[in-house]
């Protein structure tokens, strides 16, 4: 580390200690010039791959794009904010143990679509619509029924259901 004062490279580390909710470490510093201090902050530097869209571009990870699709596909549902944030930062953390540099854009959207799949049925089903472009009532059919078949995480038991209940509980489907 260089001096901010003299730019000389000889500083020593004086002080550690954890700061940012241990997110970062601060380390207070002494030049061996010009005997001047000053604080630096290190934190660890988490790349995210580069996506590759449909037509071959490539570009950023953009996560405030990703947090817009669940946004919009989970608007008036009774899902929580913290739920939201769960779920972002579980599909960017799959993201960064990949290792990959560049995944491809459905990459991504498999992955919301995973999250969506256990957060919120109508969600879910909305998101498909769009994400795999639906023609017609047949398509969100087959979708419904596709999602009925495979179970949701546990985390997702707190999640409304698509058909009404009876009395009893139990769920009836329309004839």
């Amino acid at each position: 580390m260089h001096c901010p004062f003299c730019a000389s490279s000889d500083t020593k580390v004086i002080d550690s200690r954890l700061a940012g909710d241990g997110a970062q470490v601060r380390r207070r510093r002494e030049c061996q010039e010009c005997a001047e201090r000053f604080t630096t902050y290190e934190t660890a530097e988490l790349v995210l791959p580069f996506v590759i869209k449909n037509d071959g571009q490539r570009e950023p990870f953009d996560e405030h794009k990703m947090r817009g699709g669940l946004l919009r596909a989970l608007e008036r549902r009774p899902v929580s904010a913290e739920d939201i944030e769960a779920a972002v930062n579980r599909i960017k953390h799959v993201l960064r143990t990949t290792g990959e540099r560049e995944v491809s854009a459905r990459k991504v959207g498999d992955l919301v679509m995973e999250e969506l799949h256990d957060l919120d049925q109508v969600a879910y089903v909305r998101f498909a619509s769009v994400y795999r472009s639906f023609q017609d009532v047949e398509a969100f059919r087959e979708e419904i029924d596709r999602m009925q078949r495979t179970r949701p995480r546990d985390r997702s038991k707190r999640q409304l259901s698509l058909l009404p209940a009876d009395k009893t509980g139990n769920k009836r489907r329309r004839k």
